[in-house]
């Protein structure tokens, strides 16, 4: 199985010939304005337009404008065409426009339109609460794995020390922080907590994602008794810590400002799909992108 960090060229290859094909098969509650903003991270820092701002690396645009009571005014992106556009060439079509903290026109630059190392919204916890995910990653378990395979106390080991003293960073894929029976595992704990979630929450609509190194596992009922405020958040968080021993990152489920990867976008670390899956037996090989068939 091919597992490698995407190039430039990648990138532009997937974003432009690849991920327009699958924009008809985002979430319904994905849309051009219905998260509050969408987020791009780039492999290398793209300056603005304002001399004395830093060059940006991670940049979150809104997907409205608003007004000083923070009350929606007009929609920044038409449709998500325009969506699309921002993904595919973020300076040329930045929705900040003409304003001085918008990426810097490339044209004017001695290096290359940026383009996004990752895609991702805003989860908005409080203006959508009803959209919660729960994060699973491999570096998790695989750090949990290494910890319970040494006898000595390893509070004061890094990672990957951790990892070199139990063989997993040798083990395929070599040289990531987790290995293959790491995904699989947090596959499988994702679609436990599908079944939690439609068996203690009586919840209807879930979905789960493969995340690239993970799983995000969604609970998405629209009605008021799955509208989870902060207490709720940290109690759900407890649960599935505690009472299930599921290692999640209990962070990406209480974090107002939250962002989450992009169904569909590509995890470029790893040069897979983001996308979602409905078997615990899902095979990450089939996520691959066409540029590596």
């Amino acid at each position: 199985m091919t597992w490698r960090a995407a190039t430039r060229d990648d990138l532009d290859t997937y974003y432009t010939d690849e991920f327009p094909d699958y924009v008809d098969d985002l979430p319904s509650f994905i849309t051009a304005t219905g998260p509050k903003q969408y987020a791009l991270a780039f492999d290398h820092p793209h300056p603005v337009r304002k001399d004395e701002v830093p060059d940006k690396d991670f940049v979150r645009r809104d997907t409205w404008q608003t007004d000083a009571a923070g009350e929606r005014q007009h929609a920044e992106f038409d449709g998500f065409d325009d969506v699309l556009d921002f993904i595919q060439h973020p300076a040329r079509n930045d929705p900040l426009g003409g304003s001085e903290f918008a990426l810097a026109d490339p044209g004017l630059l001695d290096q290359p339109d940026p383009r996004p190392d990752a895609v991702y919204y805003a989860l908005d916890n409080w203006e959508r609460p009803w959209v919660l995910l729960v994060d699973i990653d491999a570096k998790t378990i695989a750090r949990n794995r290494a910890e319970a395979a040494l006898p000595q106390d390893t509070s004061h080991r890094d990672d990957e020390a951790l990892l070199e003293a139990t063989g997993i960073l040798d083990a395929d894929p070599a040289g990531y922080p987790y290995a293959f029976a790491d995904i699989d595992q947090a596959i499988e704990y994702g679609f436990e907590v599908r079944d939690i979630f439609a068996d203690d929450f009586d919840a209807e609509e879930t979905m789960v994602v493969y995340s690239g190194q993970g799983v995000h596992v969604y609970l998405l009922d629209t009605d008021l008794a799955h509208r989870y405020d902060a207490q709720s958040r940290e109690v759900l968080n407890d649960l599935l810590l505690e009472s299930y021993d599921i290692p999640i990152d209990p962070v990406v489920t209480a974090d107002r400002r939250r962002v989450a990867r992009l169904p569909y976008s590509l995890h470029a670390d790893v040069s897979r799909i983001v996308q979602p899956i409905e078997s615990p037996q899902f095979n990450p090989r089939t996520a691959t992108p066409a540029f590596l068939d």
